[in-house]
């Protein structure tokens, strides 16, 4: 057998909540080719539920690997092995022969299960201590185990495995019950600190409505598998055989992809929930009681804080305001990106005092329950292209915020930014991060960020690479760099410190009143 290498082609499944694509990579990090096959989100039976057939997932990535080959530019003997990722929390609950038993509940669903059982005993006891009663019951409310146990029992009597996303489609790829340690992340027994499945005695067992022998077996990042069936290969085009390597879920293969190992580099995900990563040996719970998720690397944890909602609102102004500008690009035939860009070229740092708090959706347990959504500042100069802008500036002030409380918990500074997702294509969200935090923003080389880190785990489980630095250091590079502006960094720095962290504070009792009088948020 010939002695792996960089020209060897390794090709990565990555299902998202808007898209399924296969995209291979040789192993310096150049992407060979791609597919990206569009998915309907989720559909929904109820108000609040979010849920979505496996096989409909399954049928989509077949789709995809299968129009891979079409287009002719890769051999599918060429492929020396394959990586999966998916989007986080999706759960599946299916039979002894990995057949779904109901849909898929998706990570957007927000069911909740009345009526818990609170925890008892020493663990109670425990949690009332601490104050974190709120946040278990919250474990145990969102569960999608616990709620299909309450109100499906007949499903639950069937269900042999309980796998997330990624298990489901691993299973349907090598025939097994197994999946990637560094895909765990949910409502879930998991032991993030020791990172595999929690002890017997652990609280979750009874908060997550899930037996141990329904668990997959995990493997770790970089590990193996098993291998493409012959089954899967009539399916999918992919030669039965193939070494099927262990990755990461999508946030953490999007940390890896874009060179975020060294502590000293915040990831950033400029997507639907925006998010700051960075990347350490040590467990730190950079959230009071919220633990770090494993990393794409084995071993580590991604200290991560969401804002959720984040780009959703970037979405939301483009839906409710920016009509032209899509029609536009759409008639031209370029990305919409570009011309929101162009709308805001002329609005100065700061538009001139909006300000805006991005906490569309509230948090347990920050920013709090309550937390909402607040632009100030409002004058007669001010147009739509100002609030986009200030959307834009008060994401990145909440992912500032969240980078201080990250540096103050694990001790170490921010050096560097490394800034992926839908949103990082804009040029203004770029410079305006790179401004508010004072220091470099990179885009990764590629745009698949989250496919090139699920590639660079099977290029060192494959030996491409002899290890992760090894493999970071020849399939990552930063690509385009943005550099703060002094005059932008110092009105931006001092927004930031007397307006944006006292914004909440501030507003805080009058949310408290808002949920008092209306319900909402629940």
């Amino acid at each position: 057998m010939p002695t792996p290498g960089a020209e060897d082609l390794i090709l990565t499944i990555d299902n998202g909540t808007q898209s399924v694509r296969a995209i291979v990579f040789n192993g310096r990090g150049e992407l060979i080719d791609r597919v990206k096959v569009e998915l309907e989100p989720y559909f929904s039976e109820h108000p609040g539920w979010a849920e979505q057939r496996g096989e409909y997932y399954w049928s989509q990535l077949c789709a995809a690997t299968q129009r891979l080959w079409a287009q002719g530019v890769v051999d599918p003997a060429k492929i020396v092995g394959v990586a999966v990722t998916t989007q986080r929390g999706t759960v599946v609950h299916v039979d002894v022969e990995g057949a779904p038993l109901r849909p898929a509940i998706t990570w957007l669903d927000q069911r909740r299960t009345d009526g818990v059982t609170p925890i008892g005993g020493a663990w109670g006891l425990l949690f009332r201590t601490v104050g974190a009663t709120p946040l278990v019951r919250r474990f145990q409310e969102n569960a999608e185990g616990t709620w299909v146990a309450k109100n499906q029992p007949e499903v639950l009597a069937r269900t042999h495995k309980v796998l997330l996303l990624s298990g489901f489609l691993v299973h349907r790829l090598c025939g097994r019950f197994v999946d990637s340690v560094a895909a765990q992340v949910g409502y879930i027994p998991f032991d993030y600190k020791r990172q595999r499945w929690a002890g017997p005695r652990d609280w979750k067992w009874g908060a997550a409505g899930i037996r141990r022998e329904q668990l997959p077996e995990l493997v770790p990042p970089g590990g193996r598998l098993g291998a493409v069936t012959e089954a899967a290969e009539a399916a999918t085009g992919i030669p039965a055989g193939t070494p099927l390597i262990a990755a990461a879920a999508d946030k953490a293969c999007e940390v890896l992809g874009s060179g975020g190992l060294d502590p000293d580099v915040a990831c950033l995900s400029f997507g639907t929930t925006a998010t700051i990563n960075t990347t350490t040996t040590r467990y730190h719970e950079v959230v009071r009681l919220v633990p770090p998720w494993p990393a794409a690397v084995p071993g580590a944890y991604n200290n991560e804080i969401m804002l959720y909602r984040g780009f959703w609102m970037v979405s939301w102004f483009k839906e409710q305001f920016g009509l032209h500008e899509r029609q536009r690009a759409e008639a031209q035939g370029v990305a919409p990106e570009s011309l929101f860009d162009e709308l805001v070229r002329d609005i100065p740092a700061g538009c001139m005092g909006l300000m805006l708090q991005p906490y569309w959706s509230p948090g347990i347990p920050e920013p709090g329950p309550e937390a909402k959504g607040a632009v100030i500042g409002f004058g007669d100069v001010h147009t739509r292209a100002h609030l986009y802008r200030a959307i834009l500036e008060g994401l990145v002030y909440g992912l500032r915020a969240a980078k201080e409380q990250i540096e103050k918990r694990v001790a170490t500074k921010v050096k560097r930014l490394r800034i992926a997702g839908g949103g990082s294509r804009s040029d203004v969200a770029m410079q305006v991060a790179a401004d508010i935090f004072g220091i470099p923003a990179a885009r990764p080389h590629v745009s698949e960020a989250s496919a090139l880190g699920a590639a660079i785990d099977a290029a060192v489980g494959l030996g491409v690479h002899r290890d992760f630095e090894a493999a970071i250091a020849a399939m990552t590079r930063p690509g385009e760099v943005f550099h703060p502006r002094e005059a932008q960094r110092e009105l931006y720095d001092q927004l930031y410190k007397r307006v944006y962290l006292k914004m909440y504070g501030r507003l805080r009792p009058l949310y408290r009143a808002i949920r008092e009088i209306t319900g909402y948020p629940r």
